[in-house]
C-alpha cells in the first residue's frame, strides 16, 4: 500500500535535483460544495506565464491532468503544444466529482479518490486514462490523486492501468480529519512500493533547531495539551520547529528557503515544486485573488528557482528521469 511506505529507494550523491508539477485541475470555489457543474479550465490558458520562467533552467513540469481538463480540446491543445515541443509531460489527477462515471453521491469522503469502492475507483481511473491518452497521444503513468487521497486499493489498480509513478504521498501529515490518508508513516523520500512501483513524495518538511526531531515533536503539536496551547506556532515563533511545503501557494519565500536548506542538511537530494494550474489566474483559488496576486505569486517561483539553480547549484529533472535513475545499479557510494 501506497499508505504504508515501502523500500528506499537510493539516489546517487549528486547535486539537488528539482522538478514540478502542477495540479491541472478546473476551476470552482474550494470553500464550497463539491458540484458536478464546475468544469471550467479557462486558467490552462495562463500556464503559458510559468513555462516562460522555467524554460531558461530547463525545467519542464509535469502538468497532472483531471478530466475535465484531458476532454476540453482548448485546455489539451495548449498543453499538447508544450509536450510535443518537448517543453512538460502529463500524468493523471482524478477529481472524483467531476470524472465519470458518475455512481457516487458528492461529498468529502467521496472526494478522496481512495474512499470509494475499488471498482469504482478502478473504473474512474480507467476514463482519465483513456481521455488523457486520446487527447495527447500517449498514455500516462504518472499519477496524483486528487486532494492525495490514495487508499487501500489505489496501488493495484495503478499497476492493473500500467501506471509506475505516484506523486500523492504528502509526508509528516494526517488527513484524517477531513477522511483523507494519514501519510506520517510513510518516508518523506523517493521510495518503491507494490511491483516495481516508484513513490515520489511531496516535498513538506522541517525547518528549525529541532528539525531533526521534526516529525515526532509535530504528532505533539496536533493532539491533546499540544493542540490546546497551539504548540506548534509557539516552536515555529521560537524558532525550534516550522513545518513547509515547497509551493508558492500560502508559504513564503523565506520559509520555503528554511525548509529547502533543512532538507538539504539532512540528506535530501530530489524537491518538487508543486501548485494548482488555477493559481495561474485571479479569482480561482485563496492564494491568487487579483493580478497583483498573480505577479507576486510568479515572483515567488523566480525567487525559489533561483535559490535552487544559482544558490544550490540544483538540476532539473522529472519524475519520469528520475524513475530510470532509480532503476539503476547505484555505484560509487
Amino acid at each position: 500500500m501506497i499508505t504504508n511506505g515501502g523500500r528506499l529507494a537510493l539516489l546517487p550523491h549528486g547535486p539537488p535535483l528539482l522538478q514540478v508539477v502542477v495540479d491541472t485541475e478546473e476551476e470552482f470555489d474550494w470553500e464550497r460544495p463539491f458540484d458536478r457543474r464546475n468544469v471550467s479550465v479557462t486558467a490552462i490558458d495562463a500556464q503559458c506565464l510559468a513555462q516562460a520562467i522555467y524554460a531558461p533552467y530547463g525545467l519542464r513540469p509535469t502538468y497532472v491532468l483531471d478530466y475535465p481538463v484531458a476532454t476540453s480540446r482548448s485546455a489539451a491543445s495548449v498543453l499538447k503544444a508544450f509536450q510535443d515541443a518537448g517543453q512538460c509531460q502529463v500524468g493523471a489527477h482524478l477529481h472524483p466529482w467531476v470524472n465519470p462515471p458518475f455512481d457516487e453521491e458528492i461529498g468529502d469522503f467521496n472526494s478522496y479518490p481512495g474512499n470509494l469502492p475499488a471498482t469504482l475507483e478502478s473504473a474512474k481511473l480507467r476514463a482519465l486514462t483513456d481521455a488523457i491518452q486520446a487527447a495527447f497521444g500517449r498514455r500516462p503513468t504518472i499519477y496524483k490523486a486528487g486532494r492525495y487521497g490514495v487508499g487501500a486499493h489505489t496501488a493495484a489498480i495503478l499497476a492493473e492501468l500500467g501506471y509506475r509513478i505516484d506523486l500523492s504521498v504528502v509526508p509528516h501529515t494526517d488527513f484524517r480529519r477531513q477522511f483523507g490518508p494519514d501519510f506520517r508513516g510513510c518516508p518523506d523520500r523517493p521510495y518503491w512500493f507494490a511491483e516495481n512501483m516508484l513513490e515520489l513524495p511531496l516535498s513538506r518538511g522541517f525547518s528549525g533547531l529541532a528539525a531533526r526531531f521534526g516529525a515526532m515533536l509535530h504528532r505533539h503539536t496536533e493532539r491533546g495539551w499540544g493542540r490546546r496551547l497551539h504548540l506548534g506556532a509557539l516552536l515555529s515563533r521560537a524558532s525550534l520547529l516550522e513545518r513547509a511545503t515547497v509551493t508558492p501557494e500560502g508559504v513564503t519565500f523565506d520559509e520555503i528557503a528554511r525548509l529547502v536548506r533543512s532538507m538539504r542538511r539532512q540528506g535530501h537530494r530530489l524537491f518538487t515544486l508543486t501548485y494548482h494550474s488555477p493559481s495561474l489566474a485571479p479569482g480561482h483559488t485563496p492564494y491568487v485573488r487579483t493580478a497583483r496576486d498573480v505577479s507576486l505569486f510568479l515572483d515567488r517561483i523566480k525567487r525559489v528557482l533561483a535559490l535552487f539553480f544559482e544558490e544550490l547549484g540544483a538540476q532539473p529533472t522529472m519524475p519520469e528521469e528520475i524513475f530510470v535513475m532509480l532503476s539503476q545499479p547505484i555505484t560509487g557510494l
